[in-house]
């Protein structure tokens, strides 16, 4: 497979990047140096900031487009023979929807300005064929009802589960999410249509099936939850399926997919019956994933945890070749057949978080500290006890001289009341400690709809969890570790 796939990077860089692409034909890349996959090492590494326009170079995005001669494609061999056989016209039209833009996504903006990804109609009908990979690999249906909680956006996750729809011939309604039709009439919906299956962030379908038990509503027909957009920690993926339990739905698949702008695509786990994942398969004839030393950027063994790097190998519009993502993943990446499913496309295995968010807070007595925040998250999900959340970061009494504090804002999960609020507080405090070598300086209680509010839902396009409210004219660690906003998760 990693022989197929070096030799089909060759061919696509001679025909269709390097002639097309301004950032990578300015890199003079030699496609006959790659003869094994230890010679993508030779590759440079595309990464976020070359991507983002700046002052000089307000057209950055554009260097990674593909932009056809004309005389060029003219003289490749398969556009002769296509010629005769069909006439110009037809390869005209051909040409047109091979590289012609027609709809763009945009990564999300958070921590850099957003980066626009364009989209030609040869890369739609490969939106199409991951998305048929999706259903199926996560056991959908065609007869079944699928809806589409992901808002509105240029954002890959909307349109991933957009043209699986199209593409798997099934029924598949786009609610908009939360910025959308909201979570009043995204339960409405749900309560009319009854899907099979629902696919959205993890936190509005959270608020969405909370809102459903209060109103003491029935979902019988659920059988599939599908996520996307955010990490998906154990706790909310126990949380999920015990919400869908009260609402009378049984055994119900609760599947993570993983995915990023730059690819154009998202690749989803399969239903694991044990209840521990198997890792997201991957397609690895539209792109070539490697994992990597964050420090070295050496790759690493199979199965050894590092950064994720990938490689387009179908792609028109946007191209990027061996980007760094950020993301870490925890067990690397195997060839190994699935355990579950069987099937023997290469599959990621283990957590993603991302490899800035190991950063330093300056916390009182404990500054200097380092801390994951994507632990600090899993903390909170995974406390049964805690229905939604959001860790506030600030300044104490809003003075950028003094110290941070953490103020975790909770609503508590109406399930799971077995103690009184000092207990859950104490209990917070404790795994705080353990898991991070910190404690938080305020645990605040809130209603559902109050911490709604907080995150934003039915505003942001990711509901934030994770809130950085210092002031900015504070001093800044100079080793850049130093948390300046939180990301969410891709």
């Amino acid at each position: 497979l990693r022989n197929w796939q070096v030799n089909r990077l060759r061919r696509y860089l001679k025909e269709t990047v390097l002639p097309f692409s301004q950032h990578y034909r300015d890199l003079e890349i030699r496609p006959e140096a790659l003869q094994d996959f230890s010679d993508l090492a030779s590759l440079p590494f595309t990464q976020k900031r070359n991507l983002i326009p700046t002052e000089e170079e307000p057209k950055r995005p554009r260097n990674f487009v593909l932009i056809p001669d004309q005389e060029v494609l003219k003289r490749r061999s398969s556009t002769i023979i296509k010629a005769l056989c069909l006439g110009r016209a037809r390869v005209q039209r051909d040409f047109e929807k091979e590289f012609r833009p027609i709809m763009m996504t945009s990564t999300t903006g958070r921590s850099t300005a957003p980066v626009p990804f364009l989209y030609t109609a040869h890369d739609l009908e490969n939106l199409k064929t991951t998305g048929i990979r999706l259903m199926e690999i996560c056991g959908s249906r065609p007869e079944f009802k699928h809806l589409n909680l992901f808002p509105f956006a240029p954002h890959l996750a909307f349109w991933q589960t957009h043209y699986a729809g199209i593409g798997f011939n099934t029924f598949n309604i786009d609610t908009g999410g939360g910025r959308g039709m909201g979570t009043d009439a995204s339960v409405s919906l749900m309560g009319r249509v009854k899907p099979d299956a629902i696919i959205g962030m993890p936190t509005f379908i959270y608020h969405v099936l909370r809102q459903a038990v209060e109103e003491g509503l029935t979902w019988k027909n659920l059988r599939k939850v599908v996520l996307g957009g955010e990490k998906v920690p154990n706790g909310m993926r126990g949380k999920l399926r015990a919400l869908a339990a009260e609402l009378g739905s049984g055994k119900v698949d609760v599947l993570a997919t993983y995915g990023f702008t730059e690819a154009k695509t998202a690749w989803p786990e399969c239903p694991h019956g044990t209840g521990e994942s198997t890792g997201y398969h991957l397609s690895p004839d539209l792109g070539i994933i490697e994992i990597i030393d964050p420090d070295t950027g050496e790759q690493v063994p199979d199965g050894s945890p590092g950064e994720i790097v990938y490689t387009a190998l179908d792609a028109r519009g946007s191209v990027v070749l061996r980007y760094r993502t950020g993301d870490e993943i925890s067990g690397g990446l195997t060839y190994a057949p699935c355990p579950s499913c069987g099937r023997t496309v290469p599959r990621l295995l283990g957590a993603i978080s991302r490899v800035s968010d190991y950063r330093r807070l300056r916390i009182g007595k404990l500054k200097g500290t380092l801390v994951n925040f994507n632990e600090l998250e899993h903390i909170l999900d995974d406390i049964e006890e805690i229905g939604t959340w959001q860790m506030e970061i600030r300044n104490v009494n809003d003075d950028p001289l003094a110290g941070d504090e953490i103020i975790v804002h909770i609503s508590r999960n109406p399930s799971r009341r077995d103690g009184g609020r000092d207990e859950l507080r104490r209990l917070i405090r404790r795994k705080f400690q353990v898991g991070a070598e910190l404690t938080p300086n305020r645990v605040e209680f809130h209603s559902a709809e109050s911490i709604r509010t907080k995150q934003g839902v039915g505003e942001n396009l990711k509901e934030e969890k994770v809130v950085d409210c210092r002031r900015r004219d504070q001093e800044i660690d100079s080793s850049n570790n130093m948390l300046s906003k939180v990301p969410n998760s891709r």
